[in-house]
């Protein structure tokens, strides 16, 4: 009897010894809701207290990347590019050189570190993919997209927050034969290659869905939202997404059957309903209002929330509809995540602010404003343990934001 319970309770807790701890873009699921209780419902006049912050970073816009144990983040200087290790007390326990990096218009880092199984994964503005150990930054492969893959970079720089799905990786070279490809996580080889639409790439990082009969890759290129079969690469469908500049820098997002995209310089959403077996898409609704250009948007209680760009205000959508239920300017424009029943959001003019969603309303209860770095406040808030997480160029600022 006491070897059935034995095995009975290493079967039950095995999924949990093997399961790995995935840290990437928006958190857990790329939707930008963060699991977090316990937090602040008010900040101080001046903004929670800051724990630590470092300020030599070199140029970026990318987020944290937070583990249990080490705080991860890049940064261009000098035309190369680095990622740097602190502890969870703000020490530098190492940076590591990985290549150079992207210096022209609106230069620095673009893409967020991705962890996975002790590995770390990063895509810099010329299409290197490097791999790297979590505890000392050794390289442990690269590939170059753009001469391995005949991919073609775009004006601002190749910008994607790496995908990961068991031993694939997913990355966009935006090439005629290589579109869309998976590599193998730990060595870097070619698991598939897809042609897809052999548009360029639009500074998308993709999300994965998972249907009952299979997984699907949907990422937006230059003029087109696609769908790709995660495990086989083949190309399932195609629906036009054209804006002035090509750019489509939000992660697509899924829920119950739905599809939801969205694009800056007025474009804005579109929802799109995808077949159960995921070979087919119809279009359900479009809306103008929510064009956010890379701020993200958050699904919450059957309503979208998120920041316009032509229509330069803060919007909720019905999710079923797409009608307009409400907007604010209370606050200028800029990304946004959700944890405990608030929202974070960060400004485009460096303010960062703690809103309430209300039945009609965007309800800002506290505000601060950044107090370090230079450049655009582009880069997404994290949150970690109770600590937020704010990138701005070559700084990096933590904040408690624990109610207890």
């Amino acid at each position: 009897m006491t070897r059935i319970l034995t095995t009975f309770f290493v079967a039950l807790i095995c999924p949990y010894i093997y399961s790995q701890e995935i840290v990437q873009w928006r958190g857990k699921n790329r939707d930008g809701i963060y699991f977090e209780t316990g937090l602040l419902k008010k900040w101080p006049k001046n903004g929670p207290e800051m724990i630590w912050h470092y300020d030599k970073l070199g140029n970026g816009h990318t987020s944290a990347a937070v583990t249990k144990t080490t705080v991860y983040t890049t940064g261009e200087i000098n035309e190369m590019g680095y990622l740097f290790a602190f502890d969870h007390n703000g020490k530098l326990l190492w940076k590591s050189e990985y290549g150079r990096e992207w210096t022209e218009s609106w230069p620095g880092v673009r893409t967020t570190p991705l962890i996975y199984d002790k590995k770390l994964y990063i895509m810099s503005g010329f299409g290197k993919v490097v791999c790297m150990n979590t505890e000392n930054g050794k390289i442990l492969w690269s590939v170059d997209l753009m001469k391995d893959y005949d991919g073609r970079n775009i004006s601002w720089g190749v910008t994607e927050n790496l995908l990961i799905d068991e031993n694939k990786l997913f990355c966009t070279p935006g090439g005629i034969e290589a579109n869309v490809i998976a590599i193998n996580r730990n060595t870097g080889e070619l698991i598939w290659k897809s042609k897809a639409n052999r548009e360029k790439s639009a500074y998308c990082s993709p999300a994965l869905i998972k249907l009952p009969q299979r997984k699907i890759i949907v990422t937006m290129t230059a003029n087109s939202i696609i769908g790709i079969d995660a495990s086989t690469g083949e190309y399932l469908w195609r629906h036009e997404q054209t804006n002035e500049h090509s750019v489509h820098a939000n992660t697509p997002l899924y829920h119950d059957g739905y599809l939801f995209c969205l694009s800056g310089y007025g474009r804005g959403a579109v929802m799109l309903k995808l077949s159960e077996n995921g070979n087919k898409i119809t279009e359900i609704w479009r809306n103008r209002s929510l064009d956010s250009r890379m701020g993200g948007v958050v699904l919450l209680n059957g309503r979208i929330y998120g920041a316009g760009d032509a229509s330069r205000k803060w919007v909720c959508l019905d999710w079923k509809t797409g009608k307009e239920l409400f907007s604010s300017t209370e606050m200028t424009i800029g990304n946004l995540i959700y944890a405990d029943g608030k929202f974070y959001c960060y400004s485009q003019r460096g303010k960062v602010g703690l809103v309430e969603p209300a039945a009609n309303d965007f309800n800002v209860i506290s505000t601060f404003q950044v107090p370090y770095g230079a450049a655009q406040h582009w880069a997404h808030l994290v949150i970690h343990n109770k600590r937020l997480y704010v990138r701005h160029g070559n700084s990096l600022m933590v904040y408690s934001i624990s109610a207890d």
